[in-house]
């Protein structure tokens, strides 16, 4: 098959999948209302690749088949297929809106550091699980499937390791084995578009000790897997205005409460099973890489910033106040440097075997760090700039009231020849982006999503070699042994 259309994606989504919204189930997702737009949303990344304007960039040719296949399924060799892979992250969050699709990105991150890490494991241990994961990915390549990961868990005690927690369940772990595969109980949270993907892959959450070797365990199963149950996150709601919405009203992102209940993993499907000295490595493998698809993301919604900053100070006159221009060129520097971080990350990549490029880990943890810790203030620099109107104003439907549209329309109008229709449109943006219920999570998610500021932190300082500068200030206060 190797590439999809959007209907084909659509289409292998109707596989009987036990999925609950607000307490009911679902019998369909690709009926239901709220998930339905999710739906929507993702099926971006097969338009792309049909579309003549983005398919060289949204494909490429495989090197083991010579079949064209999605770019995100190519495993990275050099610093440019880095570059590629990032352009095409931003280019389809752009086309969504500032709202990632991930459908591919994150499971293509997992399947990246699922190559090294076995790898790793074989050379070490003996084992075979890198013929296990070539063969898992060209499974997701060659039949362009979509792909979550479920990596956080539950946790419970966080001052507990996993085998001493009250309840054994709050981690994921191997509950038995048989002849097919390995049973796995517990529950992960955070899984992104798992109501819309075809498979699921698992990670460990976190670096373990020997005692808890059953909680080791990465694996992949279909979405419809007997025994799991994904519980989605209420947020949102079904199709709203897309005058008052211009971005929620038409695009969404899915996440569960993602639960297995002695579910069967067949053997081909296991990836890691006890070997806990590597259960820390490979989660921080995937988040060298999910973190630089995370910043690939940024760039659309930073941009936006920018630009929504640019056009309110227009509308409403203030372009050249000064403190208005002060408050563009600090989101102008906020914008560019997160930019230049995700570039030069890519630019500065190192090889690990199996011959695959790995971002730079120290800039693609200031990067999201910039991103993440500055982000609030730049939502307040924007509505600073925008004005009250973005909470305030009437709603799209006032303005198309014959009674009281011509007030709306004549009231709100913003510098000469900002009509009041096009000033109110341009509040209900920044409202959408910055004070509504996708604003919020927007906000949350910059704090927590791919690892959260105070990870990164520790992520930055664990990267940096200092000696270097250590020695160099030794020898400047003329310090010697």
């Amino acid at each position: 098959m190797a590439l999809r259309t959007a209907e084909q994606y659509v289409a292998s989504l109707r596989d009987g999948r036990t999925v609950y919204y607000k307490g009911e189930r679902v019998p369909d997702v690709t009926e239901h209302p709220v998930i339905q737009v999710a739906i929507e949303h993702a099926s971006i990344d097969y338009r792309m690749a049909e579309e003549p304007k983005w398919k060289d960039l949204a494909t490429v040719k495989d090197e083991a088949t010579g079949q064209l296949i999605s770019r995100y399924y190519h495993l990275p060799r050099t610093s440019d297929d880095l570059l590629k892979r990032s352009a095409l992250i931003e280019q389809a969050t752009r086309l969504g809106r500032t709202l990632v699709v991930l459908i591919k990105e994150i499971g293509t991150d997992a399947l990246f550091a699922l190559h090294i890490l076995a790898k790793q494991m074989d050379d070490k241990l003996g084992t075979k699980y890198l013929e296990r994961v070539r063969r898992y990915h060209a499974h997701c390549r060659d039949n362009d499937l979509a792909v979550a990961v479920a990596q956080t868990d539950v946790k419970g005690d966080r001052s507990l390791a996993p085998s001493e927690q009250a309840d054994p369940d709050l981690y994921v772990h191997i509950v038995g084995e048989t002849s097919e595969g390995i049973r796995v109980r517990g529950a992960k949270v955070h899984t992104s578009v798992s109501t819309n993907a075809n498979e699921i892959i698992v990670l460990p959450t976190r670096a373990l000790g020997e005692k808890d070797r059953d909680y080791a365990v990465s694996f992949a199963v279909p979405a419809d897997a007997k025994g799991l149950k994904l519980i989605a996150a209420p947020y949102g709601a079904a199709r709203m205005d897309r005058f008052d919405h211009p971005i929620s009203g038409q695009h969404r992102m899915m996440e569960t409460l993602t639960v297995f209940d002695d579910v069967l993993v067949p053997w081909d499907r296991v990836f890691l099973k006890g070997e806990w000295q590597y259960a820390g490595p490979l989660a921080l493998t995937f988040v060298e890489f999910h973190r630089f698809t995370a910043i690939s993301y940024k760039l659309p919604l930073v941009d936006l910033l920018v630009g929504c900053a640019r056009l309110m100070a227009e509308y409403n006159g203030l372009e050249k106040v000064s403190h208005v221009r002060d408050k563009m060129i600090h989101l102008i520097s906020y914008a560019e440097t997160l930019r230049v971080l995700t570039h030069h990350a890519a630019l500065t990549c190192r090889m690990m075997e199996p011959g695959i490029a790995v971002p730079n880990q120290m800039l693609v943890n200031i990067a999201k760090h910039h991103f993440a810790s500055q982000y609030h203030q730049a939502v307040q620099w924007v509505q600073d700039v925008s004005g009250g109107l973005v909470v305030t104003g009437p709603s799209g439907r006032d303005l198309q009231s014959p009674e009281i549209g011509p007030y709306v329309k004549k009231y709100l109008a913003g510098k000469k020849g900002v009509s009041g229709d096009k000033r109110l449109q341009a509040f209900k943006m920044v409202r959408d982006l910055t004070a509504s219920d996708f604003g919020g999570y927007q906000e949350v998610l910059a704090v927590h999503a791919e690892g959260s500021i105070e990870a990164e932190k520790l992520a930055i300082f664990r990267s940096y070699d200092s000696r270097a500068a250590y020695e160099y200030a030794k020898w400047v206060a003329g310090i010697q042994e």
